[in-house]
């Protein structure tokens, strides 16, 4: 079975031992958390509830994304700035797809 959830404003597919990368929730490797935005469900080619249907996870690890450099530059106005960025994710595997 799967389910499409929305999470940190993005869309994800999911299957029981699925393992995702998501903007940083709540909780400490080890933890069980439940997915509640279910957009779709379903299994093969039907779709089921997505009501009816939870999503669990287990938390592996709260972690950095990759470096981001932000470069700004104005043309011939001596005008240069650079940043950088790394994003908070959490690591998840989904343990159960189901009603």
């Amino acid at each position: 079975m799967f389910a499409v959830v929305r999470t940190g404003g993005k869309q994800y597919r999911v299957a029981a031992g699925d393992k995702i990368a998501v903007e940083k929730l709540a909780g400490e490797a080890g933890d069980t958390i439940q997915l509640g935005d279910i957009l779709l469900a379903g299994e093969g080619d039907s779709i089921a509830d997505a009501a009816t249907v939870k999503v669990s996870a287990e938390i592996i690890a709260q972690a950095k994304s990759e470096k981001v450099i932000v470069f700004k530059k104005r043309r011939r106005h001596n005008y240069r700035r650079r940043n950088g960025h790394r994003q908070q994710l959490t690591l998840l595997r989904i343990v159960s797809v189901g009603v």
